[in-house]
């Protein structure tokens, strides 16, 4: 029995130890994080990390973060933020974001986000490149709110991504009753009539990256997309009901080959709606509308687009007719 006692008392001061080397360790590299940016260039501050958890969970107590990366003109400033991990394993992270408004600032302009039960689960592979293996971002309630007031809201938000093989990784979004706020229904001029929420947001898709997401994917290059495979984007919104699906391959340069599909019914009031918020200038209606009319009489539906697109050399093409730019698919 004595020699059992002292096996778990050594075994209890080991762990001890343990816990308190690693706790020092995550908050030591929480810090160098914000460090290494700023020696970067970027703007990075960190008011203080604190820790906790002891004896199972290490745990990193952020406070007054800012952060902003001048290439990419995005920046992020939040009153906390708290990472957890469980102490066997810390590459399966936790990060709970503060409830109270987070402040975005991008070449867009200035906006907050207010989430409730915010919380992004991180899974990496054991190795000094941090492989990502999924990522996954849950909230309740959330609005976007900028000087107008607020843009966009939902009950709730589910973004996930899971790693199949390699650099191919599954996506899946979805906003429960997701709603355009006040500010932007009243820039698209809709009525009271007018449904408050979409019935129905939602994606999925496959993309396959030039290389796995791992740490370097923050500290050097951004991991490029090289296949896309958009299984459906769905949108339904009262009487609206859009529909996208597609499968491309991007070359280096960002530009895409493959063919899309889209679904479009009551297409004429999305061209009002483009017109109102100014996508759309006045001008370009009447010839917009014209193509698109003769496209859904011949999908057999006057009310409904029916059509398959092609991109390649750098633009979307309806059949021989290219009809618009295509996007460069490049994340920076």
């Amino acid at each position: 029995m004595r020699k059992l006692i002292i096996a778990v008392a050594v075994a209890c001061l080991a762990w001890c130890a343990w816990w308190w080397s690693a706790s020092a360790a995550l908050q030591n590299a929480t810090s160098a994080w914000f460090d290494a940016r700023e020696a970067e260039g970027w703007q990075a501050e960190l008011g203080r990390v604190t820790g906790g958890g002891f004896p199972f969970t290490l745990q990193a107590n952020l406070a007054d973060i800012a952060v902003a990366d001048p290439d990419a003109g995005l920046a992020i400033q939040t009153a906390a933020l708290k990472i957890d991990a469980p102490a066997h394993w810390p590459g399966d992270v936790t990060v709970t974001l503060d409830d109270g408004p987070i402040l975005i600032a991008s070449p867009q302009g200035r906006s907050t986000l207010t989430m409730q039960d915010g919380v992004m689960a991180l899974n990496l592979h054991p190795g000094a490149a941090l492989e990502l293996e999924a990522l996954g971002w849950t909230s309740a309630a959330w609005r976007v709110e900028n000087a107008g007031g607020v843009q966009m809201q939902a009950d709730t938000l589910t973004l996930t991504m899971t790693q199949t093989s390699g650099a191919t990784y599954d996506f899946v979004a979805r906003a429960n009753a997701f709603a355009p706020g006040d500010a932007t229904r009243a820039r698209l001029r809709l009525s009271e009539a007018f449904p408050r929420a979409f019935d129905s947001l939602t994606m999925r898709a496959t993309a396959t990256f030039d290389r796995p997401l791992d740490r370097g994917a923050l500290d050097a290059a951004r991991p490029q997309p090289r296949r896309i495979a958009l299984h459906l984007a769905e949108a339904r919104w009262g009487d609206l009901n859009l529909n996208f699906a597609a499968d491309l391959t991007v070359d280096p340069a960002g530009i895409p080959d493959g063919t899309m599909s889209v679904q479009a019914e009551n297409w004429r009031t999305m061209l009002d709606f483009a017109q109102v918020s100014g996508t759309l200038p006045p001008a370009m209606r009447e010839r917009a509308e014209g193509i698109l009319r003769v496209l859904a009489e011949a999908s057999g539906n006057p009310d409904t687009l029916d059509v398959d697109l092609t991109m390649r050399d750098g633009a979307i093409y309806l059949g021989f007719l290219p009809i618009a730019p295509a996007p460069r698919l490049i994340l920076r």
